[in-house]
Formats: structure tokens, sequence, C-alpha cells
């Protein structure tokens, strides 16, 4: 039905190496992600194939340092990385921003002999993470969680189960955060775990409204015994670091979000200036113009957003409330856009041979996932208006 194919998103990169790269990404998005990603999400199909494709092209390890094989850049290009792989299919696209979610513990704030021995297995040696904060009671109020890990020698003993893990039951390593001291948020810790220790298993995926390629599972820890050697940060500081990997991890999903809403935009622009209608591209319309034009300023309001904080990031400056403000914008905006192209599409728009309608799916998750968008304004209003008085 469309005549007029999708340009590329025209990109502000800061040097050849980033053009280069971005040029990289969006070969294997045509070739080998996007082809088969409705076949593939309708499937309930999981792409491992694909991860160890961005394993082995260095793109797993993207804003890491390369002494650890990373490849040492800037959150400003690795965001636009994420865009172009969840436009392709979300499933690749958050599955990147994940397990860079989940590295992101260890490289920070692990000691030197813990990231030369495991950062480049994980930053390029094929593995894949999970992110462990939520578990059944304990969502928004992360502070509140229940896992335990007891001191036994030399070793932590980890007991508990994990909610919502993204990639539960397929990663390879799991970043948990664990109590081990008082209730509140100073007593909880952080440590690495490795997903073939004796006692970790992983319930059955839930089944979801969208992404179904990405598995979304509880993970369970059963008496887990996890040496000290992995515990990552001091005592008492997991809370600490969950939260500063989330600072960055909201990035992520906002550069995820305008991803997916710059796809629906694109398919909704081919359909309506190939679908005729009273003689003429529906596209003549001034309805649907208007529709189509506010989409598109939306969606460059948010990847502006998105990069005006990651550039503060880039400069060691705060950017927690801009990283909370463009996980607000972009991921309500990827759902307004999505809405929108179903509508575009019409009756079209609703049934599974077009992508609109796994667009609007995706979409929902974003608003939720890495802090809900009501958290994401307590945290902006925080910002401005300082602490909630009790």
């Amino acid at each position: 039905m469309p005549d007029r194919a999708p340009q590329p998103v025209d990109r502000q990169l800061p040097t050849d190496e980033a053009r280069d790269l971005i040029s990289l990404v969006r070969d294997i998005a045509q070739h080998e992600i996007a082809p088969k990603a409705a076949e593939e999400e309708g499937a309930g199909h999981f792409p491992r194939e694909v991860f160890t494709l961005l394993s082995r092209t260095g793109l797993l390890g993207l804003p890491y340092a390369s002494e650890h094989g990373g490849a040492d850049q800037p959150y400003e290009v690795y965001l636009q990385v994420l865009e172009e792989l969840a436009a392709a299919r979300l499933t690749v696209g958050l599955g990147v921003s994940v397990h860079t979610l989940s590295s992101y513990a260890l490289a920070t704030y692990g000691t030197k002999e813990q990231r030369v021995e495991h950062l480049p297995a994980m930053l390029g040696g094929g593995l894949l993470g999970a992110y462990c904060l939520s578990e059944p009671s304990s969502g928004s109020d992360a502070a509140s969680l229940r896992t335990r890990a007891v001191r036994d020698g030399e070793d932590w003993v980890i007991t508990g189960t994990k909610a919502w893990i993204t990639h539960g039951g397929v990663a390879d390593f799991y970043t948990v955060m664990a109590r081990t001291g008082e209730e509140g948020p100073r007593g909880i810790t952080a440590f690495l775990v490795l997903a073939d220790a004796e006692g970790v298993s992983a319930a059955a995926p839930e089944k979801k409204m969208g992404m179904k390629g990405s598995p979304t599972a509880q993970v369970h820890f059963d008496g887990v015994r996890v040496p000290d050697s992995r515990r990552i940060g001091e005592e008492g500081q997991g809370f600490a670091i969950a939260l500063s990997a989330l600072d960055s991890g909201r990035l992520g999903i906002a550069a995820c979000a305008i991803g997916v809403a710059q796809a629906a935009l694109d398919e909704a622009v081919g359909y309506a200036t190939g679908r005729q209608q009273f003689g003429r591209p529906i596209a003549d319309f001034q309805g649907l113009r208007f529709m189509l034009a506010d989409m598109a300023t939306q969606i460059e309001a948010g990847r502006a957003l998105y990069l005006a904080a990651a550039r503060l990031r880039d400069a060691g400056r705060p950017f927690a409330k801009q990283a909370a403000m463009a996980k607000l914008h972009c991921t309500d905006t990827a759902m307004k856009v999505t809405v929108d192209a179903v509508q575009v599409l019409g009756g079209y728009g609703y049934t599974a041979d077009f992508p609109a309608e796994r667009y609007m799916r995706e979409a929902k998750v974003l608003q939720i996932v890495e802090g809900t968008n009501q958290i994401q304004r307590m945290v902006i209003a925080r910002h401005l208006a300082g602490p909630e008085t009790r």
C-alpha cells in the first residue's frame, strides 16, 4: 500500500566514527532485525541470535570503557543507536538498554579487579544481562524490597523473588539488589549473580499485551551462594547504585520510545501518501496532514529532550531531572503517536497485517517500565519544589 519510503532520521552526530556506527546499526536493523520482527513477535520468539550478533559487532557495550570491552561512546551516540534498534524492533532496542543497565553497577561501582574479571564477557563476550530490583510486593516502592542476602563466611546466601524481570530466564547474569541490613534504602546491597548458579530459576514468562518476543518473568533465588567478591560497591550502597543506574536507564527508555514513535510515523506517512480516497491521497486532507505534523513535532521535541539530557550526562553534570522529563515526555509521545498512527490507517491499522497495532501495544509498556510516568512526575516535582511534606 505505501508508495513513499520513509527517510532516515537526519542525525547530528559528534564524530565520523559515530556516523559510521549509525550506518552499521541501520544496516543490521534493515537486514537482520526488521524483516523478522512481526513474525517473531507474533510467535513470541526471543531473538538471542540478534543479541549475539550485536555483541560480536560491539553494540552491547557502547557507553563503557574500551579497556573492558566497551566502545567509549558518549551517551549522545549510544541513545541514538538504541532509537534505531527500537524503531526496527522494540524487543531488541529495549533489550540492549536493559543489558546496558544491568552492566552499569559493576562498570561504575565495581573494583578494578571485578571490572577486569567480568566486564569483557559482559560487554563483548556474548553474555546477556538482566536487572533485578522490583519484586511482587515492591515495584514503585523499591526500597521496601524483601529479597535477603545473609553473610556466611566468604559468601552471601540470597533468598527471595524478583518480578517483572526483562530477560528473566534467558539472561546469563543478574544484577541483584538484596537486603543485607536494616529496613529501608540503607540496608540494600548490590550483587552480580550468574544465571547458572545453583538455586537460580525463572518462572514461566508473563503473558503480555505487547513485546511478546521479550521474556518478562519472575526470577527466584533459593539459597543462592554468591562469593563476597561478587558484591558490588559497599554494603548498604545498593539502593544508591540502583537509583543511579535508573537515571541512565530512563534515557534508554526515552530513546526506545522515540524509535517506536518514529516507526509509527513512518508507517502513517507511507500509508497516507499511498492510500487513495475520493480520487486523491488521503494525505491531501487537512485533518490528516495536521495529525502527521503534530506527530512529527512531538517526536522531534522528544528526541531533543533525551539528547539534551544525554549531553549533560556526558559532560559530568547532574541530569536526573532531565532524565525523568525525557522518560515522561518521550513515552507519552510514543503512546499518543502510535494511537494516532492506527487512526491514520483506519480499519487496516487495527489489523495485524500492518505494524501500527503492534507499535501501539508496545508503546504502552514504556510508560510503565523503569519507573512509571507517575513516578517521573514525582521525581521532577521534587527537583522543583523539594521533598513532599508528611
